[in-house]
């Protein structure tokens, strides 16, 4: 669920969240070590609120030009589920393909497939993510938003999220999800939030009654709630 308050930009060939502030996305650049070996420095970022009506400036109680100290960014890679630019479903080298559910790889699989012959591709924003990747995105979500109540909407606590079982995609760019959302539940692959048009999961049932209603965002999805 990272799209839900991050954007996506690239370092080294990898994408990387990055925190929209003001309405401009700012890199939340981690320490990079698997595949490119190459170690990046973690730089301070400065939070502040976001651009009126925008989530940020709705929600953010963080103060302005308050930093984000860079020792509370964990050194995250390839390892850990992120994903290059243009990662598709058939590319299970990279672990946040290769370790999702079997199931849910192939019903995305066949989807991306048949989307392709309707000149679509089906692109992994993420897919199997790893606990402290998820700690990571829901710590910058609280510092973005101002409390953990907050940022549960847009990303899981730690062990709340279904990508961390490998049973969660995100999928891009806006058109290839639109597709998706379209045509996804003959694969049994459905939009779970209202808020998340790019989050998919594999629900077994929608091939012959549809996929379920939505829920708002991930905040009421029972088994985000305590």
């Amino acid at each position: 669920m990272t799209k839900r308050h991050a954007v996506r930009r690239t370092v080294l060939g990898l994408r990387l969240p990055a925190i929209v502030v003001g309405g401009v996305a700012v890199l939340a650049i981690a320490a990079i070590v698997p595949a490119v070996g190459v170690p990046l420095a973690s730089p301070s970022i400065v939070a502040t609120r976001g651009a009126p009506g925008s989530p940020i400036g709705e929600a953010s109680d963080v103060a302005a030009g308050e930093l984000v100290r860079p020792d509370r960014r964990a050194a995250l890679g390839l390892a850990d589920g992120l994903v290059p630019e243009g990662v598709t479903i058939l590319d299970a080298e990279y672990p946040a393909v290769a370790k999702l559910d079997p199931a849910l790889l192939g019903a995305v699989r066949s989807a991306a497939a048949d989307a392709r012959s309707n000149g679509v591709v089906l692109v992994v924003d993420s897919g199997w993510r790893s606990e402290a990747y998820q700690e990571q995105l829901f710590r910058e979500a609280v510092e973005e938003y101002g409390s953990a109540s907050k940022a549960s909407r847009w990303v899981a606590r730690p062990g709340e999220s279904a990508h961390e079982a490998g049973a969660a995609i995100d999928v891009g760019p806006a058109s290839a999800a639109a597709w998706l959302r379209r045509h996804g539940a003959p694969y049994g692959l459905c939009q779970i939030y209202r808020n998340e048009p790019w989050h998919f999961e594999l629900r077994t049932d929608a091939v012959e009654h549809g996929c379920p209603p939505l829920y708002a965002d991930a905040s009421q999805d029972p088994r985000t709630q305590h």
